[in-house]
């Protein structure tokens, strides 16, 4: 008996050494910030003052005193002193790489008129070796005459071949040096689902929309891996400066290839500061699905199991697919990129094998057959948790907008677009067809999941110039103060909750990301003030002080270089 009461309290004294250990263990905090004025996401918490982080993750929130219990002598403290903090913006539609590519291009989406457009290539074409491709741009010129041509620029860049890119992303121009490389002449055949611009006499203007602009990108060469890890460092390094912790690369035909490539060269060599979540090019399908099934990438930093098709184009060059005729041009009320038999069949075919599809839709006929495609399809292949989006939602048709929530389709929307395309939009469709234009509201109220992005590099990186955008409705020309259709305006938390909740809903992440709660990734942004009490026409203005990506800091504002005077 005695040597089991030995034995016994042995047995003991071990187990409260071994519970001590776990506890001590467990109140071991490497990152504790406190003041803060924290806006998880969190229905069950919605605010904080304090929060612990642990290796990459949040391991508690709450209220200071109780936070500061996980302290120990090697924890760092930082004392925000009031600032706001939310969980990392989650940007559900960008062209990562394209735009890092852009970050180091000329730079024409400012250039007012078409004299600056063409004096910024002409100095930009000085800065480079002869013969460098002159890509990117992203001009506007909605308020210009006429499109620019080839015309403008072939003097200034003989000696450099000229592909730069509308801020649409769905138009480009060509100088005839970059024709000429590319084999197009004035016999070019026309492509399905593109145009090619000609003037009178039926010669070249050097314009491309859509699908015929794959005539040139196709022959452009390729970029080698050490520019493209430049082009992918650049993109994160300016998203985690605007409070952007996890981005949805989304398929886009002017890519080149190597773009998966690169993102998974960082993810070995653990240099991504981004989370990113791959979507590659939706008819690639059947090779998409063979990598998931032998190498499927679903780390915390790169996740590539979705894809992405294009249906119709956009409002701006006239080829978004709408029922009724363009506004300002009767005889045209759009196009389909592709045939509509086979994004079925590619929707079907990639929904079997368990594979996320997003596809881009803009007008209202695109919207809804795409709809009709995906009510089939969830008929034809049985009830599972697919999330099947439809990006960017721009005009849709007030029937179609319960049918996204009754289908539960995530409408992954751009809302800096609103106050770009409401300066000429209801010129180009009409009165009422603007009613339900980027319908946020009318979607949110319907039920639906809407999920914010930026289109970056077509709009701004900024999650806040977005929430500014989606609160107000007030277009960049300042024209509409109340708001552009002010009836689809929403609440700052239901933009703060597209841009995150539902961000990592969009991806099937949301257990891991998108809100601040123990156990979820320590992804974060310190804002200057809050995004939901500050004047709604300040929003843009506020700024990202720092910005966290697995308890690590990736952006400092107080680090950046000062600017001159």
């Amino acid at each position: 008996m005695k040597h089991f009461n030995t034995t016994f309290k042995i047995i003991l004294v071990f187990a409260i050494g071994s519970i001590l250990s776990c506890e001590n263990e467990f109140q071991h905090a490497d990152l504790i910030i406190v003041n803060a004025n924290i806006w998880t996401g969190n229905e069950k918490q919605p605010n904080a003052e304090a929060m612990a982080v642990r290796g990459d993750s949040i391991i508690a929130i709450g209220a200071k005193q109780d936070i500061l219990k996980f302290k120990n002598p090697s924890s760092k403290i930082i004392d925000v002193k009031g600032n706001y903090i939310t969980p990392g913006f989650i940007d559900t539609h960008v062209h990562f790489l394209f735009g890092g590519f852009n970050l180091m291009s000329v730079q024409l989406r400012d250039a007012k008129t078409p004299d600056e457009f063409i004096s910024r290539i002409s100095q930009y074409a000085k800065t480079v070796p002869k013969g460098t491709w002159i890509l990117g741009g992203e001009w506007d010129g909605s308020d210009w005459e006429t499109l620019p041509s080839k015309d403008w620029i072939d003097n200034h860049t003989p000696e450099h071949p000229v592909f730069i890119t509308g801020l649409s992303g769905h138009i480009a121009l060509a100088n005839s040096l970059a024709m000429e490389l590319t084999g197009v002449t004035f016999e070019v055949e026309e492509v399905t689902g593109g145009v090619i611009g000609r003037n009178d006499s039926n010669e070249l203007t050097g314009i491309f929309k859509d699908n015929a602009m794959n005539i040139i990108s196709d022959k452009i060469p390729a970029a080698t891996d050490e520019e493209m890890d430049k082009a992918l460092i650049a993109a994160m390094n300016h998203f985690a400066s605007k409070g952007v912790t996890t981005v949805h690369n989304v398929w886009y035909p002017a890519e080149s290839e190597g773009h998966g490539e690169t993102f998974e060269r960082a993810l070995n060599a653990k240099k991504l500061i981004t989370r990113i979540y791959r979507l590659d090019a939706l008819e690639k399908w059947e090779t998409r699905a063979k990598k998931e099934k032998g190498k499927s990438i679903k780390s915390k930093w790169l996740k590539t199991n979705g894809l992405k098709g294009m249906f119709d184009g956009a409002l701006g060059s006239h080829t978004a697919a709408f029922f009724e005729p363009y506004a300002d041009d009767p005889s045209d009320n759009g196009l389909f990129l592709v045939p509509e038999k086979n994004l079925y069949d590619w929707v079907s075919n990639a929904d079997k094998k368990h594979l996320q599809v997003a596809v881009h839709a803009i007008g209202d006929r695109a919207i809804n057959t795409l709809l009709n495609n995906y009510e089939n399809i969830i008929s034809e292949n049985g009830k599972k948790d697919r999330r099947f989006r439809i990006e960017h939602v721009q005009h849709i048709a007030p029937q179609d907008i319960k049918r996204v929530a009754s289908l539960n389709v995530i409408a992954s929307m751009q809302p800096s677009h609103t106050i770009d395309d409401g300066r000429w939009a209801e010129k180009v469709i009409g009165p009422e067809r603007i009613k339900t234009t980027y319908a946020f509201k009318s979607l949110i109220d319907a039920g639906a999941i809407v999920s914010f992005g930026s289109d970056w590099p077509v709009a701004s990186a900024s999650p806040l110039e977005g929430i500014y955008a989606a609160v107000t409705r007030i277009t960049l020309d300042g024209k509409n103060p109340e708001g552009w259709v002010p009836k689809q305006k929403i609440t700052p938390e239901e933009a703060l909750i597209a841009y995150t909740k539902n961000g990592a809903y969009a991806s099937f992440e949301e257990n891991v990301k998108g809100t601040l709660a123990p156990g979820k990734l320590a992804d974060f942004v310190i804002i200057s003030d809050d995004i939901t009490k500050v004047e709604p026409q300040k929003i843009k203005d506020l700024k990202i002080l720092k910005t966290f990506v697995g308890g690590e800091k990736v952006f400092d504002a107080n680090m950046m270089p000062k600017k001159d005077n």
